[in-house]
C-alpha cells in the first residue's frame, strides 16, 4: 500500500483522506489550526456526514490514519499527496488560488522524486500547471483527481464512486494514482488535467441545469394546473432523462453547485465564448428562491410583517450540517426583510446564526410552530413526514403550510383542516 499525504482536513480533505486509509494506505492529513488537528486525532469529526466518524475510528485504531500539524510534516517520505485546500470564489467567478499554490511551495523542499502532487480540490482549468511553477520541481509529477462527493453521500460516493476521474501528462503517473483506487469497482479515466478539470464543473453546472429546469417547469405547471409530482414522474421512465434530480425545491445551493456554475461561466467568458446558458440557470434559480418566499407571504394573507413564520429546515440539503449557500437561509432572509418574525428548526443546527437578526433557532419543531401563522418546509429531512400534525394544527395560530420540498402528505394536511401550498402542484 501507498503513502498519502493530505494537505487539509475540510469536508474534502478528511473524507479522502479517511476513505484512502479505509483501502488499506497509510494517510497523513494536515492541517494549519492546532485545536482541529488535536480533535482530530482524539477521533472528534466537526461535520455530520454518514459514516464518517467510522472510517476514522478504524483508521486512528489500525495506526493507518494520522493527523498532524504543517504540511510539510506530513509530506516528508510520502508518495502521493493529495491537495485539498480551500478555493474561494471571487465575485465575477473566478477561484482564489492562494491556497493551492502556498500549499505546494509548502511540501516542495520536503517531497521525495517522483512523487506526485495531487489537485483534489475544485481548481480552474490550467490549475496543474499553476501547481507546477508553485512546486518548481522537475523530478516531481502533477495530477488532477477531482473529487464528485456529494454531502450526506461521501463516503459512499467515494468508495462507489459512478467513476475515478484522472487527468496527466505522464501516463506512469496517472497509472500510479489510479492504483490508489485498487479495490474500488468503478471506470477509471485517465485523460489530460484541462479535461478532468473540464468534467468536474460540467458535471455540477449540469445537474444544477437539470434542478433550476425542474423548478421552471413547476412554475409551468402551476400556471397550467398540471401537478409537477406527475410530470417529472412521467419525464422521468424516458431513459433518455432519467429520474435523478428532477425533484423541485425552493431553489438550489450548497458548496458546490453555486460556485461550480459561476467558476464554469467565468472560464467561459476568459475563454472567448459566452455561456448564456448558464446565465438562465442562475436566473431560474434566483427567480425560485423569491417565488417560494412569495408564497409564504400569500399563504399568510398578503404580508408576513409582523407575522411569525415557522421553518422546518435550513441546512441546504438533508443529512448534512451544512448552512453555505442554503436556499432556505436564502428565503429566511427575503422573509426577514419583508418584515417577518422567523423561528426554526433543523436537525442538524443548534446555534443561533449571525447575521439573520430576526431569526430564532430552536431545538423541538412543534416550538418552532408555537403562535405561528405559516409553516415553511424547506429542507427535505425525512423525519419531518413524521411530526403529529394534530399537534402542529393546534399550536399554530393558523393551521396554513407552504411545502417547499413536497414532502408532506398533502392530502392528511387538508383533512386536519391546513391551507397546503406546495411546489407546481394544484
Amino acid at each position: 500500500m501507498s503513502k498519502i499525504a493530505v494537505i487539509g482536513t475540510g469536508y474534502v480533505g478528511l473524507t479522502t483522506g479517511a476513505c484512502f486509509s479505509h483501502l488499506g494506505h497509510e494517510v497523513i492529513c494536515a492541517d494549519v489550526v492546532p485545536e482541529k488537528v488535536e480533535r482530530l486525532q482524539r477521533g472528534e469529526i466537526p461535520i455530520l456526514e454518514a459514516g464518517l466518524a467510522e472510517i476514522v475510528h478504524e483508521g486512528l485504531q489500525s495506526g493507518r490514519l494520522r493527523f498532524v500539524l504543517g504540511a510539510e510534516t506530513a509530506a516528508r517520505e510520502c508518495e502521493f499527496a493529495y491537495l485539498c485546500v480551500p478555493t474561494p470564489q471571487g465575485a465575477d467567478g473566478s477561484a482564489d488560488m492562494t491556497y493551492i499554490e502556498a500549499a505546494a511551495r509548502q511540501i516542495a523542499p520536503v517531497l521525495e522524486a517522483d512523487a506526485v502532487v495531487v489537485n483534489k480540490s475544485t481548481v480552474p482549468v490550467g490549475s496543474t500547471r499553476l501547481v507546477e511553477k508553485a512546486l518548481g520541481r522537475s523530478d516531481v509529477h502533477v495530477v488532477s483527481n477531482p473529487e464528485f462527493l456529494r454531502e450526506g453521500s461521501a463516503v459512499a460516493d467515494f468508495l462507489k464512486p459512478d467513476r475515478v476521474v484522472i487527468g496527466a501528462d505522464d501516463q506512469s503517473a496517472a497509472i500510479r494514482v489510479a492504483s490508489l483506487y485498487l479495490g474500488v469497482q468503478a471506470p477509471i479515466m485517465v485523460t489530460d488535467p484541462a479535461s478532468a478539470e473540464t468534467i468536474k464543473y460540467a458535471s455540477n453546472a449540469f445537474l444544477a441545469t437539470k434542478l433550476s429546469f425542474v423548478n421552471a417547469v413547476s412554475a409551468l405547471c402551476e400556471a397550467v394546473g398540471a401537478d409537477v409530482n406527475d410530470v417529472v414522474l412521467g419525464m422521468g421512465y424516458d431513459k433518455r432523462i432519467g429520474h435523478e434530480f428532477l425533484r423541485p425545491g425552493p431553489g438550489w445551493g450548497g458548496s458546490c453547485f453555486p460556485k461550480d456554475v459561476r467558476a464554469l461561466r467565468h472560464i467561459a467568458d476568459v475563454a472567448g465564448y459566452h455561456f448564456d446558458l448558464l446565465d438562465g440557470v442562475l436566473i431560474v434559480n434566483d427567480e425560485q428562491f423569491e417565488r417560494t418566499a412569495d408564497k409564504v407571504v400569500a399563504m399568510a394573507g398578503g404580508s408576513v410583517e409582523g407575522r411569525t413564520v415557522a421553518v422546518w429546515g435550513l441546512t441546504f440539503k438533508a443529512n448534512t450540517d451544512d448552512l453555505r449557500e442554503s436556499p432556505s437561509l436564502e428565503i429566511v432572509r427575503r422573509l426577514l426583510a419583508k418584515g417577518a418574525v422567523v423561528r426554526g428548526y433543523d436537525p442538524a443546527v443548534h446555534r443561533q446564526l449571525e447575521g439573520y437578526e430576526g431569526l430564532e433557532v430552536v431545538e423541538d419543531p412543534y416550538a418552532a410552530c408555537e403562535g405561528a401563522h405559516v409553516l415553511a418546509v424547506l429542507t427535505e429531512w425525512d423525519e419531518f413526514k413524521w411530526f403529529d400534525l394534530d399537534k402542529v394544527a393546534e399550536l399554530m395560530a393558523a393551521p396554513r403550510v407552504v411545502d417547499g420540498r413536497n414532502l408532506l402528505d398533502r392530502g392528511a394536511l387538508v383533512r386536519r383542516g391546513f391551507a397546503y401550498q406546495g411546489i407546481g402542484r394544484k
